[in-house]
C-alpha cells in the first residue's frame, strides 16, 4: 500500500491541494450555466426601463395608472406568447396581429351585438382563434409549407376579413352594450382584491404553460422539433402534429388576447392589431426566444414583452411624436438586443473556457511495473494468449458478466446486452435493447439483470427480456446546479437484502468525456443506494474522483468501490459500529481502477485500466499545466494515463495485491475495463476491445459460479 500520511507530504504540496481545493472558476461556470440566468440581461433592460418611467413620469407609481397598464399590457403579453410558441418551433407566426384582431371583433359582436355573456363568448372567441391557426398549422404542419411566407399570406388575408366585417359592423358595435354587462364589465375593468382579473388569468396561463414547455413531454417535443426536425422525425416524435397543434394554441393564445382586449377598451377600429405582430415578434427576439428555434421559455417570452410594452407605454406617456416615439423606440430595441447578443456570446465563451478546472493530485511513488521488479505489479504477458470469444461482433464490451447456466452477456456501445452460448459460447443473440450505453452489470436473486446505461440511469431486464428503468434520478446535494437527474452510471453491485449500489463517475461530464474529468482531477463521483422495496434513491457518498467499480464484500459488511483517476480503492461500511463511514483500503496504485468483482477464495479481481506515467503524474501535480494543455491542444494529444496496456490485479481477502495479468503489447487485449471469475475461468472486457477474453485459472475453483456466491444454488422466492 502507498504511504498516504499527509505527514510524509512536503509543505508545498500541502498549501497546493489547500489553494485548489476550491474554484472560483468552477463557481463562475456552474452559476452561469442555470437557465435562469441566460435571460440576465433582458431582464435588467426591463428593470432599468422601468425605473427610467417612474423617474420620468412623477405619476407612473399611481394606483390608477399602475392598475392601467397592467390590463392593457396582458393582452400584448398573450400575443407575445403565441408568436414565441411559434418560434420555438421553429418557425413563425406573423398573423398573430390579424388573429388577434378578428378575434377582438368576434367578442364585441358576440357581446354588444348578439348579447351573449361571458361564458358563451369566451368559448365562440377561442374556436375562432382555435380554426385561424389551425388554418397556419395545416399549412405548415400537414403541407409543410415555410411559415414565413405561409403566416404573411394568412396575415393578409385574415386583416382583409376583419376590414370587411368592422365595416359592416362597426357601428352596430359601437352604439350596443350587453343587456347585462356586469360580468363582461368586471372582466375589464373589475377587481379581485387590487389586482385585475386579466392579470390573474396571465398569470395562471403563464404558470400552466411554463410546467408543460419545461416539465411535460409537451415541451420536449417542441423544442426538439424546433432544434431538428429530422433527428425529431427519427426519434420517432410526430412532427406534422406537433407543429399543427402549436399553431392552434397561437391561435387560441391570441383569441384570449383578443377578448380581454374587448372587455377592457370596447374597440373595433381599424388599428386594432396592426403592426402586433412586429411588436411582439421584437419582444421574443430580447427576451431571448431564438428565431432558429429549438429553445425559449414562457419567463422569456414575458421580459421581452415587457421590455417593448414599457417603452411604448412611457412614450407615449411622454408626449412624444409618433415619428420621434418610433425612432426612440427603434435604438432603444437596437442597443438592446446588441447587448443581449453579445451577452450571450461572450457568456458561453467564458463559461467553455472557465468549465474544466484541474486540481492538485500527488499519487506518490510511481510502483514500479517492469517486468522482474519482484512486485505483484510486475509486468508480464499472462493475458497475451487469451482466448478470444466474438472477435469482430462485439464493439466495446465494458462489462461482462455470466448467469448460473454459464452463459455469457456482455454489453455494447450500440446500446445493446449480447448473450453468447454454447461449449465455447460460438452462439450469439442480441438479448435486449438499452436505447443507451450499458456499462456495469449485475444479477439480483430473481435473475434479473440490472444494468447502469450512461447518461439514462439503472434499469432490469428481466429473463424474458423486458426492459424495465429502475431509477434516474437521486438526492439533489449542496451544489449550484441540480445533479439530481444520474449523468454517468457506470458500475452496480447488490447487496442481500436486495438493495443496488452503484456508482456514477461524474455529475459534470458525460461518458466520452471522461479524459476531461481524469485530467480534472477534481470529485464529482457519488456512490448511490436504489432501494427496490421503497424505490428510493439516496447518495451515500459524493465528492469522490470518478467513481466505478463497485463490489459487496464477500461477508456482505461493506462496499467496496474504485475511484478511477484517484488510483485507488475504498470500503463503505454497510453495517457493525463503522457503518455509514468510509475508508482508503489500497492507494498509490499503478492505475486507475475500473471495475472490482469477487474471487473464488474470498479475494477480489480490480481492472487498471489507465496507467500512470512519471509525465503523466508530474501533471497531475501542475493544474496550470493542465489548463494550458487542454485550452491548446486538441484531446488526442493530451496527456493522459495510458489505456493500451490491459492489466488485472488479485488481491487477497485483505485488499492486498499478490499477482497480476498482463497484455504488454496490447493486441489482444490493449484495455481491460472488467473482469469475472466463472467456474475457473477468468473473463475479460473491454471498453474499447472488439472481443471478449478468456483464460484459464490455475487453482481456482472450477464449481464456484459467481451469481452463485450472492445468491446460492437455486433461484430464491
Amino acid at each position: 500500500m502507498s504511504n498516504t500520511n499527509t505527514s510524509t507530504r512536503s509543505l508545498p504540496h500541502a498549501l497546493l491541494r489547500l489553494r485548489y481545493r476550491w474554484s472560483a472558476r468552477q463557481i463562475f461556470a456552474d452559476l452561469f450555466k442555470k437557465s435562469w440566468l441566460g435571460p440576465a440581461i433582458p431582464f435588467l433592460t426591463l428593470v432599468v426601463i422601468f425605473w427610467l418611467a417612474v423617474t420620468l413620469i412623477p405619476t407612473y407609481l399611481s394606483a390608477f395608472n399602475l392598475d392601467y397598464i397592467s390590463r392593457l399590457a396582458v393582452s400584448f403579453l398573450f400575443v407575445v406568447m403565441a408568436i414565441s410558441l411559434s418560434l420555438s418551433s421553429g418557425g413563425i407566426d406573423l398573423s398573430v396581429g390579424s388573429i388577434f384582431a378578428l378575434c377582438n371583433f368576434t367578442a364585441l359582436l358576440c357581446a354588444n351585438v348578439l348579447q351573449m355573456d361571458v361564458f358563451t363568448i369566451f368559448p365562440i372567441t377561442l374556436l375562432v382563434g382555435l380554426l385561424l391557426g389551425a388554418i397556419n398549422g395545416f399549412f405548415v404542419g400537414i403541407l409543410r409549407t415555410r411559415a414565413l411566407l405561409t403566416t404573411i399570406v394568412t396575415l393578409i388575408i385574415y386583416r382583409g376579413v376583419y376590414n370587411l366585417l368592422t365595416s359592416a359592423y362597426a357601428t352596430d358595435i359601437a352604439s350596443s352594450q350587453p343587456d347585462d354587462d356586469s360580468v363582461w364589465e368586471w372582466l375589464g375593468n373589475g377587481t379581485v382584491g387590487f389586482i385585475p382579473p386579466s392579470v390573474i388569468v396571465l398569470i395562471v396561463f403563464a404558470i400552466i404553460a411554463h410546467i408543460l414547455l419545461s416539465r411535460s413531454p409537451v415541451g420536449t417535443h417542441l423544442f426538439a422539433v424546433g432544434a431538428s426536425r429530422r433527428s425529431a422525425r427519427n426519434a420517432g416524435i410526430n412532427v406534422e402534429r406537433v407543429l399543427f397543434l402549436t399553431y392552434c394554441v397561437s391561435g387560441m393564445l391570441c383569441a384570449i388576447a383578443g377578448t380581454l382586449n374587448a372587455a377592457l377598451l370596447n374597440d373595433a377600429g381599424s388599428s386594432v392589431g396592426m403592426g402586433l405582430e412586429l411588436q411582439t415578434f421584437a419582444a421574443a427576439m430580447i427576451g431571448g426566444i431564438s428565431f432558429s428555434g429549438g429553445g425559449g421559455s414562457v419567463g422569456r417570452a414575458l421580459i421581452g414583452g415587457g421590455i417593448i410594452f414599457l417603452i411604448t407605454n412611457t412614450l407615449a406617456q411622454l408626449g412624444l411624436s409618433s415619428g420621434v416615439a418610433a425612432t426612440i423606440n427603434g435604438l432603444i430595441l437596437l442597443v438592446a438586443v446588441g447587448i443581449d447578443t453579445k451577452w450571450s456570446k461572450h457568456t458561453q465563451n467564458a463559461v467553455q473556457k472557465s468549465y474544466i478546472n484541474p486540481t492538485f493530485l500527488d499519487y506518490g511513488p510511481l510502483p514500479d511495473t517492469r517486468p522482474g521488479a519482484g512486485n505483484p505489479f510486475a509486468m508480464n504477458d499472462r493475458l497475451s494468449g487469451a482466448q478470444a470469444i466474438g472477435r469482430g461482433q462485439i464493439e466495446g464490451p465494458e462489462d461482462i458478466i455470466l448467469d448460473r447456466q454459464g452463459r455469457l452477456y456482455a454489453v455494447d456501445r450500440r446500446g445493446l446486452v449480447f448473450r453468447f452460448s454454447g461449449p465455447d459460447f460460438e452462439h450469439q443473440e442480441i438479448f435486449a435493447k438499452t436505447g443507451g450505453r450499458p456499462l456495469g452489470m449485475a444479477f439480483d436473486r430473481h435473475d434479473n439483470l440490472v444494468v447502469c446505461v450512461s447518461g439514462m440511469g439503472l434499469y432490469s431486464i428481466s429473463p424474458d427480456r423486458q426492459v424495465s428503468k429502475l431509477t434516474n434520478k437521486t438526492n439533489r446535494g449542496p451544489t449550484i446546479i441540480d445533479d439530481t437527474m444520474l449523468r454517468l452510471t457506470d458500475d452496480v453491485d447488490i447487496g442481500p437484502d436486495g438493495k443496488i449500489y452503484f456508482s456514477e463517475g461524474s455529475t459534470r461530464f458525460e461518458l466520452q468525456q471522461w479524459a476531461v474529468d481524469g485530467l480534472e482531477g477534481r470529485g464529482t463521483g457519488r456512490l448511490i443506494c436504489y432501494d427496490p422495496a421503497t424505490q428510493k434513491t439516496k447518495t451515500l457518498l459524493r465528492d469522490l474522483v470518478f467513481c466505478n467499480g463497485i463490489c459487496v464484500t464477500h461477508d456482505n459488511t461493506a462496499v467496496i468501490f474504485a475511484e478511477t483517476f484517484a488510483m485507488r480503492i475504498s470500503r463503505y461500511w454497510l453495517s457493525g459500529p463503522r457503518k455509514g463511514t468510509r475508508e482508503v483500503l489500497l492507494a498509490n496504485l499503478p492505475g486507475g481502477v475500473d471495475n472490482i468483482n469477487r474471487a473464488s477464495d474470498g479475494g477480489y479481481w480490480i481492472a487498471l485500466v489507465a496507467m500512470r506515467t512519471t509525465a503523466y503524474d508530474i501533471a497531475m501535480q501542475e493544474p496550470g499545466f493542465r489548463i494550458r494543455m487542454i485550452k491548446r491542444l486538441p484531446q488526442d494529444e493530451w496527456l493522459i494515463p495510458c489505456m493500451n496496456n490491459g492489466c488485472v490485479v488479485k488481491l487477497d481477502a485483505e485488499f492486498r495485491p499478490r499477482e497480476s495479468y498482463w497484455d504488454p503489447s496490447g493486441l489482444a487485449h490493449p484495455t481491460v475495463t472488467s473482469m469475472r471469475e466463472d467456474r475457473g475461468y477468468l473473463y475479460l472486457g473491454g471498453l474499447d476491445n472488439d472481443r471478449i477474453g478468456r483464460i484459464r485459472l490455475e487453482g481456482a475453483d472450477p464449481a464456484w459460479i459467481s451469481s452463485e456466491s450472492y445468491w446460492g444454488k437455486t433461484h430464491a422466492s
